[in-house]
Order: C-alpha cells, then sequence, then structure tokens
C-alpha cells in the first residue's frame, strides 16, 4: 500500500501562474479587467471562434447559453441521463423541461436516433455531453437540429482540446450552436472555478456578454477605469456571471499548457491500457473513432460487478483502503429524487444509463502523475480484482 493517499485528479499550477494571480492582488484590479479579456481573446484564437465568453463556471455558461436563443418555459431540451446534474439543472432554471434520451453504453455518449424520437413540438434544444473527452457524433446530431429548427448547446466540459473528424470540439459550425467548457480544479486545464463559452453567432455572444454582467451593457466593467465611464445601460434582468482577473491570470497561463497536459493524460491512459486490458472485472472504455481526438478528462472502466462477485462502491472502497482515490462520474441523473419526483423518471427507464452507472469509476488520472504512481494504481486494482 502506498504511504501517501494518491487523490483521482489534483491540478498542476505553475510558479507564473501564481505569480500572475499576485500580480493581479497587488494591481488592485482583481476582478473582470484585462487578464479576463486576455483569456477570452487567446482561448477563441485557439478553437478558431469568433466569440469566447469568459463566466465564472461552465454551469453559468449552460445557463447563459439557453437564456441567449431564447430557451424558456414550455420549451423541451434533449439531453443525456449520463451527466452532471448542471446539465438538467440549467434547463430547469430557465422555466423549460429536460427531456433524456438514452447512451451508448460503450461510447457513454447519446445516441442521435433516440434524440431524433425524442423531438417534439415543443423541443428547442439539444445538450450533448462529450462524456470523459469522447467527441460525439455531432454530423448526426446536427443533422437532427437542422431539419427541426434546434439550437445545439455543448456540454464541453471534459472536451477541450478533443476534436471531432478534424473539427475542434468548442468551434461550432451552425449559428444556432454554442459550447461551454470548464474549468474546474479536475479539468484538463484550471482557473480554480470557471467557465468559457463559445459560439460563432454574433447576437447570442452579445447576449451572453451582457446576462453573465447584471443585463448592463457592454464595457461596463470598465467603469471604475481610469478610462471608463460611470454611466451605463441595463439592457435586460441579468445574473452575476462573470470571470475574475484572478481566476483569467491562472488560465491564460494554463492554456498554453494545454497541449503537454493532454499529451501526458494520453501517455497515462496508454500505460493503464497495456497493464489492464486483459484484466478481469474491469472494462476499460475503448478508443475514440478513427479520426477523433480525445482529450481523456477523466479514464472511467466500468466494474464488472458479476464476475468480481462484488459492487463499484466496494471496488472504490478497496482502492480507498490501498490509498488510492477514485470518483464516481457519474450516477445516472433519472435515478436522483428530484428528477424522479418531478418528471416521474425511474429505473428501467434508461437502461443503458443505468448499466453504466451502477458499473463506472474514475482512477486516478492527472498530468503531474509519475509514473510510479500510475504503476501504484494498476497494482492495486490487480489486488482487488483478483482477490
Amino acid at each position: 500500500m502506498r504511504e501517501t493517499f494518491l487523490p483521482f485528479a489534483r491540478p498542476d499550477i505553475s510558479e507564473e501562474a501564481i505569480a500572475d494571480v499576485a500580480d493581479s492582488l497587488r494591481s488592485g484590479w482583481i476582478t473582470t479587467g484585462p487578464k479576463a479579456q486576455r483569456f477570452e481573446k487567446s482561448f477563441g484564437e485557439y478553437l478558431g471562434v469568433p466569440y469566447a465568453l469568459a463566466v465564472n463556471s461552465a454551469t453559468a455558461g449552460l445557463h447563459l447559453s439557453l437564456l441567449a436563443f431564447g430557451i424558456g418555459p414550455g420549451d423541451e431540451v434533449i439531453t443525456t441521463p449520463m451527466t452532471f446534474a448542471a446539465t438538467a439543472n440549467t434547463v430547469i432554471l430557465t422555466g423549460a423541461r429536460p427531456v433524456l434520451a438514452d447512451i451508448d453504453p460503450v461510447t457513454l455518449n447519446i445516441r442521435p436516433e433516440l434524440v431524433k424520437k425524442a423531438v417534439t413540438p415543443r423541443t428547442k434544444a439539444i445538450i450533448p455531453v462529450h462524456f470523459a473527452g469522447r467527441p460525439c457524433e455531432m454530423e448526426a446530431l446536427e443533422e437532427i437540429a437542422e431539419k427541426n429548427g434546434l439550437v445545439i448547446i455543448e456540454d464541453a466540459a471534459h472536451a477541450l482540446g478533443a476534436s471531432r473528424q478534424g473539427r475542434p470540439i468548442g468551434a461550432p459550425a451552425r449559428e444556432r450552436q454554442a459550447a461551454v467548457f470548464s474549468f474546474h480544479p479536475t479539468k484538463n486545464i484550471t482557473c480554480g472555478e470557471g467557465g468559457m463559452v463559445c459560439t460563432v453567432c454574433e447576437d447570442a455572444a452579445e447576449k451572453v456578454s451582457v446576462l453573465r454582467q447584471h443585463g448592463m451593457s457592454k464595457g461596463a466593467w470598465n467603469r471604475y477605469a481610469a478610462t471608463g465611464t460611470p454611466h451605463y445601460d441595463l439592457l435586460f434582468p441579468g445574473l452575476k456571471y462573470n470571470m475574475l482577473d484572478i481566476q483569467a491570470a491562472i488560465g491564460n497561463d494554463q492554456l498554453t499548457r494545454l497541449q503537454s497536459f493532454n499529451a501526458r493524460r494520453r501517455d497515462i491512459v496508454n500505460i493503464y491500457r497495456k497493464e489492464l486490458e486483459d484484466e478481469p472485472g474491469l472494462l476499460l472504455p475503448p478508443e475514440p473513432s478513427e479520426g477523433d481526438v480525445h482529450s481523456w478528462h477523466i479514464l472511467t472502466p466500468l466494474i464488472d460487478i458479476d464476475s468480481l462477485g462484488f459492487s463499484r462502491d466496494e471496488f472504490m472502497a478497496k482502492m480507498r483502503q490501498m490509498n488510492i482515490g477514485t470518483a464516481l462520474h457519474y450516477q445516472a441523473l433519472h435515478l436522483f429524487s428530484y428528477y424522479a419526483r418531478e418528471y416521474g423518471w425511474k429505473r428501467g427507464d434508461y437502461p443503458g444509463a443505468e448499466f453504466v452507472s451502477d458499473r463506472i469509476v474514475s482512477i486516478p488520472l492527472f498530468p503531474a502523475m509519475t509514473d510510479g504512481d500510475v504503476a501504484d494504481v494498476i497494482e492495486a486494482i490487480r489486488r482487488i480484482c483478483r482477490r
């Protein structure tokens, strides 16, 4: 057993980023300002999109994107049951109703043919989730959206650095489309907390920009600067979803390291795959489709509970006893009590998501892991699965 606990994820913050945060603190400008603007510009250039808007979380980004495209009471939004609660909650907060379409239990992504079946006259949007960083079948989803006049808002929280058939995730080709990234400490890059909304739609970008800052007119954030003006207009009843310069100072440095971070993630996944491919009781996720790039935000094998004779939760407890952390991404949405109570969802409704939800586990995967750390995880899994 390891002498020290190995978490399932840990951020890697450079001394340069720490110094830039200190610079913000000393400058007296710690809220939204020039560093946030620079982060937006660099992020947009990285993805090749005209509009990248920094917010304080991906949850905020999803909420704002829905509002910007006019989603509201009486509307339906189709999404996956295999996601974090924020994906559905932001739909609910607009007054719309989330509708679920089941996943492929191998790719863990939403099935376009089931999305097509779920479309009704009330459907206004689709929120696909690129689970773990594996790109969804975007061409099929975009075809459904085009035929039915639907908005697509990609939940790309896991997918920074991923691409689908040569097109980066987060670079929407359609006007009525946006993608939202997360900078939570477990993600491929972090700002501590934060998110980014990316779109090619000028109107949606303008509305996100205004809504994230109370609905105040563009540029109001600069009203305390020497070159600013104290006067502004209130265009909509907005929210407080802006990113701080303190956060952006971390993000600016992290973005320059994304390529090396993701390369190290890929290396670690390759080691796991080589050593655990034939491990009894463990089902590793498959490689992405040819032409796709997986960002490997998380590595989520399925525990073969039938052959092992114990549950996924017991597996996680055994890993913890060996000083190795794991995580659960995710319990299927329809199995939570709130959604069951509000929408009548129940076990049996989405069998693909249920199969995965009962078996999935996230094992340690982060760029700062040493090969020795990886070897410790592999040895622990072998001991548990062969015991």
